[in-house]
């Protein structure tokens, strides 16, 4: 039997978490999909990525105290069952404009439709209330991991790089709803743009230091607006467009971008060059490569050529050939956990693989830098080992390549040759940067 289609915001929202739990797509690829589905107004997908997020955000924690009420532990518990306590749970617990009634009572509905066990609804039910009537006396769990929902291998990585209160405000922000940052192209009226966001029911702050960039606010899927269509801005955090500032740029370059997907930094590569130079944005699937040319097209991009090509295997028609080449490779994505909160939760023991693919994309990629020519190391994730570790080991076996100090704009100055980019110190993703130049 066909599995029913989300009608609800609540059904979109639980549906796309059993899309993560199996692994299927990230939450915002798997809610997008399914407020697609469901056919939901701007009002209502807000709501169901509140919903959806929240839950991501909060699983622990919310775990922690529905086991305190419920007689099957959650590690028991039927997935879409124990999904449905969960959004009722973040609802009663962190949503103070959603009345209680309707966060059970919603709750208890999605048990019931999307359960085959009779007894499911009235599980979610007698849990649900019985928190209820506790949630104003409920004890705060003993450890750092389970109040902020981040698994303890986590917490203990990044303790072992910040100190107490930089770790908790990491932590914090990253179960933090977070803005939309728009790059907007060079010659876009921002009158107009803001205008327009304004009449789409957005809010617009500039960014404090880095020229045409906005962080916009309540405003959903910014592909429906004629802004967007018409190629005035493309989306980027702004640690990626400070990678691209990193290699600085000029006019008439010739740059490699060799793991592109989804596009911004060779957007911003090409926008920093004034259109007038090469780009080939490159990337191992086909159907990114096309959104690739998509998005290059849309915003008159036409130094930009997409090109479908594996990064670990060398091209001998590409040696020595890129004045840059960008290098920013698969990672573990620990710096993006505000917008994929779902990432916390990959199995650590699947990451230990990435250095060595990532040691594999430098050797290669490197190949293609010229003489005097820049290579630009970069992952959004905050581990040494992915990070550090494989700059330093890289340097080691390239003794042609040394690192290069590199200016950026605003309070950040001048970095020697690598810098990390925290959330909590910077306001961006967490990133890391590494520019090497290859001798003359």
């Amino acid at each position: 039997m066909a599995a029913p289609r989300p009608r609800t915001a609540r059904e979109a929202a639980l549906l796309a978490l059993s899309d993560c739990a199996r692994g299927r797509e990230l939450s915002d690829q798997a809610l997008r999909r399914r407020i697609e589905e469901a056919g939901l107004d701007r009002r209502d997908a807000a709501l169901a990525a509140r919903l959806c997020f929240g839950v991501l955000q909060t699983r622990m924690l919310c775990d922690f105290y529905l086991d305190r009420f419920s007689r099957v532990k959650t590690k028991r518990m039927e997935e879409k069952v124990l999904d449905s306590l969960r959004l009722g749970a973040y609802q009663l617990l962190f949503l103070d404009r959603i009345p209680a009634s309707a966060a059970v009572d919603e709750s208890v509905k999605l048990a019931r439709r999307y359960s085959a066990n009779p007894r499911a609804a009235g599980l979610v039910n007698g849990v649900l209330r019985a928190l209820l009537r506790e949630r104003d006396s409920l004890p705060q769990p003993p450890d750092l991991a389970t109040r902020t929902s981040h698994p303890q291998w986590l917490v203990d990585a990044l303790a072992a790089r910040l100190e107490r209160s930089e770790l908790e405000e990491l932590l914090r922000l990253d179960n933090e709803p977070c803005g939309l940052w728009l790059q907007l192209m060079p010659g876009t009226d921002g009158d107009a743009l803001r205008r327009e966001l304004a009449e789409a029911g957005a809010e617009v702050e500039e960014h404090p230091w880095l020229p045409r960039c906005w962080c916009v606010t309540g405003l959903g899927d910014p592909e429906r607006l004629d802004s967007f269509r018409q190629g005035l801005f493309y989306v980027q955090d702004p640690a990626a467009r400070l990678a691209v500032l990193a290699a600085a740029l000029e006019p008439g370059q010739r740059v490699l971008d060799a793991c592109a997907a989804p596009g911004g930094k060779s957007f911003a590569a090409a926008a920093e060059m004034g259109g007038r130079g090469e780009v080939l944005s490159c990337d191992v699937s086909p159907g990114k490569v096309e959104r690739i040319g998509a998005g290059a097209r849309r915003l008159g991009l036409d130094c930009v050529t997409p090109l479908c090509q594996d990064a670990t295997q060398f091209r001998e028609d590409f040696a020595q050939s890129f004045d840059l080449v960008l290098a920013d490779v698969p990672c573990s994505g620990l710096g993006v956990i505000r917008k994929k909160p779902d990432i916390r939760y990959k199995d650590p023991a699947g990451l230990e693989e990435l250095p060595g693919i990532q040691r594999a994309i430098l050797d290669s990629v490197s190949r293609y830098v010229r003489p005097g020519g820049t290579l630009l190391y970069s992952t959004c994730t905050l581990l040494e080992r992915e990070n550090e570790e494989i700059a330093a080991d890289f340097l080691r076996r390239h003794p042609e390549f040394s690192p290069e100090p590199f200016d950026l704009p605003g309070p950040l100055g001048r970095a020697e040759g690598m810098l990390t980019l925290w959330p909590q110190r910077h306001g961006t993703d967490g990133f890391f940067i590494a520019k090497l130049r290859r001798q003359p």
